[in-house]
């Protein structure tokens, strides 16, 4: 098969995959180093490098799933809160084998949408390169991320677009 074949059936079985069909392990460091350094090979204006990801796993891991359950307990109004969510919260981040937080740096020497289209373009790559590894994944953009800034130490120029949860895939023949 040549390569225009192999990126053809990569894009086109790329997909998210949820926590829920992670086994819980965690990732191998060659294979998470891989998918994260698939991002730095997207086209960015005067080379402003405007992504910023910080992985979370282990422990960190779980303190980023608690940080997140702590926020929608603190912001969400009673009416509205669902016990149930906030317990899915840590529980979902507890299934991931890493999560990476996705945020922007804007450099102020090119148009904000370009450097959050470069960052968009390096999650892309980094879903293609979990395709290629049997990797699941999935961008989760909750409304939580707006009070993440702090806690991700993130600078008065950079904002949090999101998280990436990536997990190894559970096999068919564990469903049955």
């Amino acid at each position: 098969m040549d390569k225009s074949q192999i990126l053809k059936e990569i894009i086109e079985s790329r997909k998210s995959t949820f926590p829920r069909d992670y086994t819980g392990e965690g990732l191998a460091p060659e294979v998470l180093n891989a998918i994260l350094d698939s991002a730095q090979f997207v086209p960015n204006h005067k080379r402003t490098r405007p992504w910023r990801f910080r992985v979370f796993t282990g422990a960190q891991k779980d303190e980023l799933g608690a940080t997140l359950a702590g926020i929608y307990r603190d912001t969400t109004p009673p009416a509205v809160f669902l016990q149930k969510k906030y317990e899915d919260i840590p529980a979902k981040a507890g299934k991931a084998g890493a999560i990476i937080s996705i945020s922007v740096a804007f450099s102020g020497l090119v148009p904000e949408w370009e450097e959050i289209a470069a960052v968009a373009m390096g999650v892309q790559n980094m879903y293609l390169t979990c395709t290629a590894t049997n990797v699941g994944c999935y961008w989760s953009s909750p409304g939580l991320i707006k009070y993440l800034d702090g806690y991700l130490g993130l600078a008065e120029n950079e904002k949090c677009y999101g998280l990436f949860y990536l997990g190894a895939l559970k096999s068919e023949l564990d469903e049955i």
